[in-house]
């Protein structure tokens, strides 16, 4: 598909914008560009790619994606390598990921190669903003939103994908040696339900235990399974690990409530490399609780796109509250992060085909 190029009008100013990147936090500043491509069932499909200044979306006041919440979103960045160059780790993944989403919310899937070509063409005008932080990347967010105007709950035959892009600093305040984890009594997902879709439905649930867990101190949410209170499951944004004395590492396993992270498969990969076993099975939060004061449990790590990999220090419910290891970042945790985060940015060799240069 040929992409049509609208030149931006007004980029923001080369000083402006590296003095942006010194500090550019997470989420809230973003690139100059974005690409937009229109679905039409009636025009057959996929059309009018264009690159072009970011800016707002018109949509009519009955469009779908207000009254019915089709919408679908992916996380991904982009790495600088040592020679310059950038680099994306896994897109392959991401675009599967983004039509499994797609099919469970009836919305069309977007082509595997539109999908990465979409961000080779963002990247190509914005490879300028890549913060100047240590750790720092670009991070992308593809999503796609149902345009069609009408009421009545039936799929729509119209769509629209987006790309946009956004400096990325450190997701976690700097300075904590590990995050702190509330155990909620909300649910996020029920099996049958969305759990396993990137939608934007599930993060809209999980906005009041959330809230809940930050104004009591906590870094993020910890959510348990819907039927019995019981099973863990994975955090607000995040999948978990936990890592044991014997050389063990479980993670919970995926079915179809929790999302399939990227970063788990990749960890799940690393971890076994490292002569760990690594299984996936339930594990349940008071198993959790007697595992971590017995000594047995000797990590527990988070996963995800945006946090990398992040040690778990401390769980909290209403009437109990525990440490894992000594409260900080464990040798594992560590070193797994350590290897991942390497791969992404070249400075050692991807024996996996993981990383896709742009």
């Amino acid at each position: 598909m040929e992409f049509t190029t609208i030149p931006h009008p007004a980029p923001l100013p080369s000083d402006t914008r590296t003095e942006a990147l010194k500090n550019p936090g997470f989420g809230t500043l973003f690139s100059d560009h974005m690409v937009t491509v229109d679905y039409d069932e009636a025009k057959g499909g996929w059309h009018s790619a264009t690159l072009g200044p970011r800016g707002p979306i018109a949509l009519d006041p009955a469009a779908a994606v207000l009254h019915y919440a089709q919408e679908i979103f992916e996380g991904m960045k982009a790495y600088r390598q040592p020679d310059g160059g950038i680099a994306l780790f896994r897109p392959d993944a991401n675009a599967r990921r983004f039509n499994a989403s797609a099919d469970r919310l009836a919305m069309p899937h977007v082509p595997e190669e539109l999908f990465v070509e979409a961000i080779r063409q963002l990247l190509s005008v914005d490879g300028e903003w890549f913060p100047s932080v240590e750790g720092g990347s670009l991070y992308l967010r593809p999503f796609m939103i149902a345009t069609e105007a009408f009421l009545g709950v039936r799929p729509a035959k119209q769509y629209k994908f987006i790309v946009i892009a956004s400096p990325a600093g450190n997701y976690f305040k700097s300075g904590a040696p590990a995050v702190s984890l509330w155990v909620s009594d909300y649910t996020r997902a029920a099996p049958g339900g969305t759990g396993a879709a990137k939608c934007g439905g599930n993060y809209a649930a999980s906005l009041v235990p959330t809230r809940e867990a930050f104004e009591r101190g906590h870094d993020q949410v910890l959510f348990l399974d819907a039927a019995e209170k019981k099973w863990i499951e994975e955090l607000g944004g995040m999948n978990l690990f936990f890592v044991f004395d014997d050389g063990s590492v479980v993670t919970p396993p995926l079915t179809g409530t929790i999302l399939p992270g990227i970063t788990r498969d990749s960890l799940i990969t690393l971890l076994r490399e490292e002569g760990l076993t690594v299984r996936e099975e339930p594990y349940s939060i008071d198993q959790w609780r007697a595992d971590a004061e017995s000594g047995k449990l000797l990590e527990t790590m988070a996963c995800g796109t945006a946090a990398v990999v992040t040690p778990v220090g401390k769980v909290t419910a209403e009437d109990y509250e525990f440490t894992i290891g000594s409260g900080g970042p464990g040798q594992i945790t560590s070193k797994i992060r350590e290897k991942l985060v390497s791969i992404q940015t070249g400075t050692v060799a991807d024996t996996h085909g993981w990383v896709m240069r742009v």
